[in-house]
């Protein structure tokens, strides 16, 4: 059986400068659950799909809020999806004891990419096999970051993640540049959309896998309760 000598550690660099065990953490992400978030110059949203382990099992949550003004959503492990919204959520209430206001979102974002990059170069430490799309607002405005089991992050328009995410991005692709002057219900259908282009033909969305939450200007972050979700699925 072949055995790859350079996947052992997280801090090992093949000959071809790739470490394999970050390479294994996205693709942990790749076969999570599809996840959609897209926004506006007003809102935010973020819409994914739940999982249930069998028949007799509830869905898992995919959706997180950290604070009155920000939330995440996820593929990938959720275990270690709760370990970095736990973090989030101190860095969240550390900064407003000390400051008396509510984290930028741009500096969360950028706590969770220094805690993620530090275990990939740790021995005793594995990289967190999930992937979170963030959304907040705060001065700035609304906002929508990917961060990666890498360390990296980045800010965008429309991103999607997750299993069959590709036919959710195409969705976004052609429709993105109607997004920053769309009104939040209108915007929450395109997330639906996307989300159900990444669907089996054979699966429909329902209140029972789907859910849908929303942040912007004037509304806190808050996931849609089932019967706002069953009115935007018609």
């Amino acid at each position: 059986m072949y055995r790859n000598q350079y996947d052992t550690d997280v801090i090992t660099w093949s000959p071809q400068g790739r470490i394999f065990q970050i390479e294994y953490a996205m693709e942990a992400v790749k076969q999570g659950t599809c996840v959609v978030g897209l926004r506006s110059n007003k809102y935010a949203v973020v819409c994914t799909l739940k999982r249930a382990a069998g028949q007799l099992a509830c869905h898992q949550q995919k959706i997180f809020r950290i604070d009155d003004h920000c939330g995440i959503a996820i593929s990938g492990l959720t275990a270690d999806a709760r370990v970095l919204s736990t973090f989030m959520r101190n860095e969240c209430l550390h900064h407003k004891f000390v400051h008396n206001s509510q984290l930028p979102i741009s500096r969360l974002v950028g706590s969770v990419g220094s805690k993620s990059q530090i275990n990939t170069q740790r021995i005793s430490k594995r990289p967190f096999g999930v992937g979170l799309l963030v959304i907040g607002y705060d001065s700035t405005g609304p906002h929508l970051y990917e961060t990666c089991p890498s360390g990296n992050y980045f800010e965008y328009k429309a991103m999607a993640l997750g299993g069959r995410s590709q036919s959710a991005k195409t969705y976004l692709e052609k429709h993105f540049e109607t997004f920053d002057t769309t009104e939040l219900d209108d915007l929450v259908q395109h997330a639906l959309k996307a989300l159900s282009a990444s669907t089996a033909s054979d699966q429909e969305l329902s209140v029972k896998n789907v859910s849908v939450a929303v942040v912007g200007e004037g509304h806190d972050f808050k996931e849609l309760n089932d019967a706002a979700l069953q009115a935007q699925l018609g």
